[in-house]
């Protein structure tokens, strides 16, 4: 994702308190969508535009699927990413406003997540590795169902799991695709992941696991070549593979803003009252 950028800079008041610094540097980027760049137009215009070489926060416009797409972008660089709801959910997002925006910034409060790391191997012998923020996911590429066969940490824990897909979760994703194959939530910071089946038939009742955030989790295709398996992270696919190595990544950290009490944990715990 190519991220754009100007050259002026934004002034951050500090609130008493807070220990932030005097000044930031804010570098905003947005989607394609119509209304996240009409937004980066307005806000640009009215705080300015650091470089992102020179920045000290990113302000991300759209919706979360370009949070992740930012987040990937910025990786590397430990800039803290405030997002403004430019798109549809906006899970990971804060309310969109043109005022105030120095203000929020100086007191958003800070979440850190890590990523999973993905090593996937396909039929041709090839690996593939790739970041997830949200979940790796395994899915049937053809009309009959998947069959995987299951190991943690080395320990063969399901010798066949026939389904449409399987996947494993952080838990700044667990309300996303997790969610949707009826996946648990999962706490930011409970230090575990959730492994979902998706559509299971054989075991037909098999509601999934939860794993300590360390473990390893390696995924087999069984029957490959007539049960064909694609493997993805964060949207980045991978055809036709025989075997998924899953872990968290905890070397990488993803620093996200949230205005006072709008925070990952408050939005993860009020989407199991809806």
């Amino acid at each position: 994702m190519r991220l754009s950028s100007c050259l002026s800079r934004v002034m951050v008041r500090v609130h008493q308190g807070t220990g932030r610094p005097m000044t930031r540097n804010v570098h905003f980027t947005a989607s394609h969508a119509d209304t996240a760049r009409a937004a980066l137009s307005v806000l640009t215009a009215r705080y300015g535009q650091a470089p992102l070489a020179e920045a000290d926060v990113v302000v991300a416009l759209g919706g979360d699927g370009f949070m992740l797409q930012t987040l990937h972008a910025t990786q590397g660089r430990g800039l803290p990413v405030y997002g403004m709801n430019r798109g549809t959910v906006g899970f990971l997002m804060n309310a969109y406003a043109e005022e105030d925006l120095t203000d929020r910034l100086a007191l958003a409060e800070e979440t850190v997540i890590n990523p999973l790391r993905m090593r996937a191997t396909c039929a041709d012998g090839t690996c593939t590795e790739a970041l997830a923020i949200n979940e790796v996911s395994l899915l049937r590429e053809g009309p009959q169902a998947a069959k995987l066969r299951i190991h943690v940490d080395g320990r063969l824990r399901m010798e066949e799991l026939v389904c449409d897909g399987a996947l494993v979760s952080t838990p700044a994703g667990s309300t996303a695709y997790n969610y949707s194959a009826h996946g648990p939530i999962l706490p930011i910071g409970s230090e575990v992941l959730a492994l979902t089946a998706i559509a299971p038939f054989r075991p037909r009742r098999w509601r999934g696991a939860l794993l300590p955030k360390g473990a390893s989790v390696v995924i087999e295709v069984l029957n490959a070549d007539r049960r064909p398996v694609m493997a993805d992270a964060d949207s980045r696919s991978v055809r036709h593979v025989t075997q998924v190595e899953i872990r968290s990544a905890d070397d990488i950290r993803h620093r996200l803003l949230f205005d006072p009490g709008h925070g990952l944990d408050e939005r993860l715990l009020r989407e199991q009252f809806v």
